[in-house]
């Protein structure tokens, strides 16, 4: 402290002198006002501006809650959309121990519904495998027309049943009429022409023939006569060569004609040439072709139903143009199936594919409807998996009563399958003995 006073008073002439003076021990104490200064630096250099910290857990709490809150949700997620499976156990141990598992589909990020997997050794009857699929129509139809044209009557809305045959809609007929009546006359010409040929020549036209041929000869005869005549008096002289040359042609012109006419007489007996005849044969073929295509097009103007089932979805309407190779606008009607034949679409996981097998009976709830169950039976495993989801698609065949078509069960609506364990093969060999000794 007197190290400080002394260097901030240091540079004061009066202060020096003091010091070196004896009995300065009073004199040494600096003025009032240094004083204020020296205690004013003083507590400047004191730390008491510095804010005091304080140790403080909320950062702590906030990230173990934090924490806390992600597992919960990563815990819940997996629950809801990971399929729960039983895991497997040895004849010793009980068919009932299960375990949560995470799979996932890996198209989209979507989680895949809940399947329920039994060991293998669990009782006949017992649930081998439960998962959720959708209902599909086995057959579902797209009704398109076969020509385009504008819709003139249009007979059809979704959710009307409609028999095999019914009519559904009418198309404009204008232009197929008329080439239908222009490819019936053209028919009707070809054969004509055709029968004409296969009758052969009248026998009218074979006399005619006939009796120009005997004028001919007659007047050949004549000519003939006046020809030799004409030699005879040429070689006396009588007449000029130029009359004899005349005589000579016209004998020899006569000769040709008649024998032309002979020819003439045979053909008309003979008939027309086989070739002449196949032609027209071709000729009626190609037309009653044409016909045909234009009665087949006059007849697709008028749509009618191609099974017995329910109209699902109306895609025209009345005014409409349809064209069956358009890309844009309308190309079909509606899209029908029959309700009565309804089969679930699922997506079995590879690892529970073993389980299941044609002809394993299955009981079939639907998620709007799950007081109501219904039979089922697997129809067919496709024969090619999804790699993005790691299943097989599997169809199971669902049977609905009559009464029910249509009521209950939606073709897209979701439905949960209970896959039942089959009977052992022992089992299974004597029932088919039973059946095979009762009358």
């Amino acid at each position: 402290m007197s190290n400080l006073q002394n260097s901030s008073v240091s540079g004061s002439p009066a202060v020096e002198s003091s010091e070196n003076a004896p009995g300065a021990a009073a004199a040494t104490a600096p003025p009032p006002r240094a004083r204020g200064n020296l205690g004013q630096r003083v507590r400047s250099l004191r730390l008491s501006h510095v804010p005091e910290q304080r140790f403080s857990l909320r950062p702590y709490l906030a990230a173990v809650l934090f924490a806390a809150l992600v597992a919960i949700g990563w815990y819940g997620w997996n629950g809801m959309g990971g399929q729960r499976t039983v895991a497997e156990s040895s004849p010793a141990t009980t068919d009932d121990i299960s375990a949560e598992t995470s799979d996932k589909s890996t198209a989209g990020g979507t989680p895949r519904p809940a399947a329920k997997r039994k060991a293998a050794g669990a009782p006949p009857g017992e649930i081998a495998l439960e998962s959720k699929g959708y209902i599909v129509p086995a057959h579902q139809i797209l009704v398109s027309p076969k020509v385009s044209g504008m819709i003139m009557q249009l007979d059809l809305e979704e959710g009307r049943r409609v028999k095999k045959g019914d009519i559904l809609a009418v198309l404009e007929t204008t232009d197929y009429q008329s080439d239908y009546d222009r490819s019936k006359a053209a028919v009707k010409l070809a054969r004509e022409k055709l029968r004409e040929l296969e009758n052969g020549n009248r026998p009218e036209d074979i006399q005619q023939a006939a009796a120009e041929l005997g004028e001919s000869q007659a007047q050949l005869t004549q000519l003939e006569a006046e020809w030799k005549r004409s030699v005879d008096l040429l070689n006396k002289t009588s007449i000029s060569q130029q009359q004899y040359e005349q005589a000579e042609s016209q004998y020899r012109a006569m000769f040709q004609r008649v024998e032309r006419l002979k020819a003439a007489l045979a053909l008309l007996k003979i008939g027309e040439r086989e070739e002449r005849i196949e032609m027209a044969k071709a000729d009626v073929a190609s037309s009653e072709a044409e016909l045909m295509k234009a009665e087949w097009r006059l007849g697709n103007c008028t749509i009618r139903a191609p099974i017995s089932g329910t109209i699902l979805r109306k895609n025209a309407e009345e005014g409409n143009i349809v064209n069956p190779i358009a890309f844009n606008g309308s190309f079909s009607l509606c899209e029908m199936a029959d309700l009565s034949d309804l089969e679930v679409e699922l997506d079995i996981q590879e690892r529970d594919i073993s389980l299941l097998s044609v002809g394993q009976k299955c009981r079939v709830r639907a998620e709007a409807w799950p007081d109501r169950v219904y039979d089922g039976v697997v129809d067919r495993l496709l024969p090619i998996a999804n790699r993005s989801k790691g299943a097989v698609p599997v169809r199971v065949k669902v049977t609905i009563p009559a009464d029910e078509e249509g009521i209950y069960l939606k073709p897209e609506m979701g439905a949960i399958v209970t896959f039942l364990n089959p009977p052992p093969p022992t089992e299974l060999a004597e029932t088919s003995e039973t059946a095979a000794v009762e009358p």
